[in-house]
């Protein structure tokens, strides 16, 4: 295979240092620009809304449209990327994709248009993430797995899709108008796939099957009666029901019934990608060295935390963003259910299938009817009800996580000793 200098494979069959931790970073900003468009309709809804005349039911329906093909694209690319290998095209491809549709959203005039954009958005978005944590799977030493794939998801996403997106985008579009800031943020996709183009290798093929697993298939029930990935697509429905309806709520319920400003508003949000920015080191480095299920059990509990701060306290605005820090560390476990236990518990070879399992599960059943339920609860009665069910799914998802087996290997080598 074709080595730049410097990138040349180690020892082990893998690239050099510099090289994986350049794969690492650019994947890692690559998916913060995905996580920039997909936020965008979020944090600029209360100006969306008006304009178009949308219900609450309606809002979540917006979400749940992109979640539903992120779903689909993420069974399938993951799948596909497995059996052609040809990762690093279908990686620029998506990128290329989800940047169009951005620009599409800008130039939406009603509820149905603004809907067929963000189905196909999901559509060229759910593919990335996939492919994305099978290069880091193959190409990272797996002593550094956790703390790379963390990086690889949570970094990128949060400072850019989490923290910059809600305080640049709410901004621009008071001062431009909110169809510019969808034209803004499809701009920084192209760039991303011109640099995966000339700087990334596509990473070596999985190990072929030996002569007795010959013709062997792998499929999606075979994964999932894998106890750890079973429990992980359980865990991914819990965690991103709670993920999509605080993003997709929240920043009206903080506008339109606390009363705080639109720029105040995106602080606060922001104050959500500082604080699962750092945790995709902390979190994700934690678990390496003390191991997976007690963080995965913790951090659910902790987000209770949020929603309850959301609603009840009656401090400063510093205070709340203070509880949002902390209550948003949940999200440093999601690398860890969608990628790093699910690749861990199964051969190599069906590294990507597993991980379009528990990420394309979560989207389907999590991002797809989370926010419209929580829609139809806040028209039913007040945009309160989405906060109250984000509270029972942390609750469930700390309890789901008990049950898994532990994957991480100093923490397995620690067991061997003892």
């Amino acid at each position: 295979m074709e080595m730049t200098q410097g990138s040349a494979a180690t020892g082990t069959g893998r690239r050099s240092g510099g090289y994986q931790a350049w794969l690492v970073g650019l994947l890692s900003i690559n998916f913060g620009i995905v996580f920039f468009d997909r936020q965008a309709l979020n944090v600029l809804m209360p100006f969306v809304q008006p304009e178009l005349s949308l219900t609450n039911t309606q809002i979540g329906l917006l979400a749940s449209a992109l979640s539903f093909t992120w779903a689909l694209a993420a069974f399938g690319v993951g799948k596909l990327s497995d059996t052609i290998g040809n990762r690093k095209l279908l990686l620029i491809l998506s990128t290329l994709g989800f940047s169009v549709c951005s620009f599409a959203s800008g130039i939406a005039t009603s509820f149905i248009l603004m809907l067929s954009a963000r189905l196909l958005m999901g559509a060229a978005e759910g593919g990335i993430m996939p492919i994305s944590h099978a290069m880091v799977a193959t190409e990272v030493d797996p002593k550094h797995r956790g703390l790379a794939q963390g990086i690889a998801q949570n970094f990128g996403s949060n400072l850019l899709g989490s923290f910059i997106a809600p305080v640049l985008l709410v901004w621009f579009g008071q001062e431009f108008g909110w169809r510019n800031a969808f034209f803004l943020a499809g701009i920084p996709g192209i760039v991303s796939a011109a640099i995966i183009w000339f700087t990334l290798k596509e990473p070596p093929a999985p190990p072929k099957p030996s002569a007795e697993h010959e013709g062997e298939k792998y499929g999606v029930m075979d994964a999932m009666r894998n106890r750890n990935v079973f429990l992980c697509v359980v865990l991914g429905v819990l965690m991103v029901s709670y993920f999509v309806i605080c993003l997709t709520f929240l920043p009206i319920y903080l506008t339109s019934i606390r009363g705080y400003s639109a720029i105040e508003m995106s602080w606060l949000i922001g104050t959500l990608g500082i604080s699962a920015t750092i945790g995709s080191f902390a979190t994700s480095g934690l678990s390496d060295l003390i191991g997976r299920k007690p963080v995965m059990i913790a951090m659910p509990l902790i987000g209770v935390i949020l929603p309850l701060g959301a609603m009840y306290w009656a401090g400063s605005v510093w205070g709340l963003a203070a509880i949002f820090f902390f209550g948003w560390g949940l999200n440093g476990i999601f690398p860890l259910f969608m990628a790093t236990v699910p690749s861990e518990s199964v051969d190599p070879r069906h590294a990507a299938t597993a991980l379009g399992l528990t990420m394309g599960s979560a989207e389907i059943l999590g991002g797809v009817f989370a926010p419209g339920i929580a829609g139809a609860a806040a028209d039913a009665s007040t945009l309160a009800a989405p906060l109250w069910i984000m509270i029972g799914l942390t609750i469930a998802g700390g309890i789901v996580a008990m049950f898994l087996k532990e994957t991480a290997p100093r923490a397995l080598a620690r067991r061997g000793a003892a």
